[in-house]
């Protein structure tokens, strides 16, 4: 058995990764567990030599001052002979026995639950290994294509499943296909580990840009917010803690060679790189990129953002279905109302000549726009607080990777107001 023994370890140790000590340990217990249920109630100790294999058998019992179960107790005097300072309530070690005389039938079981232990160890192993890995990316195969489901293998036998909502619409997937994904959770099962992963979390997004962009693996530029509709357009914002560096160059790379890279693993996803500002009127108007904005209200106490862009940018600010005005709120955690300078001095008309109809009636100045990511529906906004208000004219939306400029004309914007 000796030899057999060690060389069994040394190979459960190759490949599964399970470390020998543990791998001994494991089949010590295993052993224990099998020989204490023929023992009749004895507690049974085994150790083994992980060098040679040689297994020794020893009975345990506990040190009391008088003694009720002489199978399971010894006085402290018994004790002392088998270990000098043995005190009340210990554990001694005391007769070694033949492992021979447990039986063949006692080593059947030995091995049935020690082949047990070391399933279940290879598994926790296995869980250790990927649990301490959500949050990053990883590579697997597609192995699988079920209804609900891509299983793919990600090495040793291990599978994590990519859900169907967790998988882009423009994205179609083929057996042997090589699939990087994001590790949302690891849990712990009876079938062993089960890893949970996803490629339209806005995570897997930043995982992409750190090993597209050496300066944000680096730490020289930084994501500070990420706004994604999965399979659709995404906006990140950057900013860089390195002084004279620019953010947004670092990160789409010469000729977009960067930000390209991350949109051909996305399947085409579109991707606007912002740079980040904490001033929130600032930023704001840069999330509005491409559009161009005029001014932008702040009214801090209830966290909405009008805005004022020039007639002729309105629905490219808003965007198709209002998906521009949508990302903008999401990655600056702010509602934002968008109006047309023209609407803006329209409502102004409106309230300066109520007023002059009737000095006793308040003025209600009415402006349409839209609000928050609900960018598809018109809203009146109350008035804002010239005391909470900050307000920013003149601002340029930003652009950060291609798309149109804020200076554009009239005649290159499309009709839609849609990027292309």
């Amino acid at each position: 058995m000796s030899r057999d023994f060690v060389g069994a370890l040394l190979q459960l140790n190759a490949e599964k990764q399970v470390p020998r000590e543990q791998l001994v340990r494991t089949v010590e217990e295993a052993i224990q567990a099998a020989y204490r249920r023929v023992s009749g109630g004895e507690d049974i100790h085994v150790r083994i030599d992980a060098e040679t294999g040689k297994q020794r058998v020893f009975r345990a019992r506990y040190v009391v001052g008088e003694i009720e179960d002489p199978l399971t107790e010894l006085t402290i005097d018994e004790a002392h002979r088998y270990k000098a300072d043995a005190g009340i309530g210990d554990l001694v070690e005391t007769e070694e026995l033949d492992p021979e005389a447990f039986g063949r039938i006692h080593a059947q079981t030995a091995k049935q639950v020690v082949l047990q232990r070391l399933r279940e160890a290879e598994r926790d192993v296995v869980f250790d290994q990927f649990a301490s890995r959500e949050g990053e990316m990883i590579t697997g195969t597609v192995n699988r294509v079920e209804p609900r489901a891509i299983i793919l293998d990600v090495g040793k036998g291990v599978e994590a499943i990519l859900a169907t909502t967790e998988q882009s619409t423009v994205e179609h997937y083929r057996i042997g296909q090589n699939v990087k994904a994001y590790v949302l959770e690891v849990r712990r099962t009876t079938r062993g580990p089960q890893i949970y992963v996803s490629r339209t979390h806005k995570g897997f997004l930043r995982r992409l840009f750190e090993l597209e962009v050496p300066e944000i693996h680096a730490g020289t530029v930084e994501i500070k917010a990420i706004a994604r509709e999965a399979g659709s357009r995404s906006k990140v914002a950057v900013a860089s803690r390195q002084e004279g560096l620019d953010p947004v160059g670092a990160t789409v790379g010469q000729r977009g060679a960067r930000v390209q890279a991350v949109v051909a693993e996305l399947g085409g996803e579109k991707v606007d790189v912002i740079p980040w500002n904490e001033d929130p009127a600032l930023f704001v108007a840069n999330a509005l990129s491409p559009a161009q904005v005029l001014g932008v209200d702040i009214d801090e106490e209830h966290r909405i953002a009008s805005v004022t862009v020039p007639e002729r940018m309105l629905s490219l600010a808003i965007g198709r279905e209002g998906q521009n005005a949508r990302l903008a709120a999401k990655l600056s955690g702010w509602r934002i109302d968008i109006r047309s300078d023209v609407s803006v001095a329209e409502a102004a008309r409106a309230a300066a000549a109520a007023a002059e109809a009737s000095a006793e009636e308040p003025a209600v100045a009415l402006a349409g726009g839209i609000a928050g990511a609900a960018a598809s529906e018109a809203t009146a906004e109350p008035a804002v607080n010239a005391t909470k208000a900050r307000v920013v004219r003149g601002k340029k939306a930003v652009d950060g990777n291609g798309a149109i400029p804020a200076d554009a004309t009239a005649d290159t914007i499309p009709a839609d107001g849609a990027v292309p």
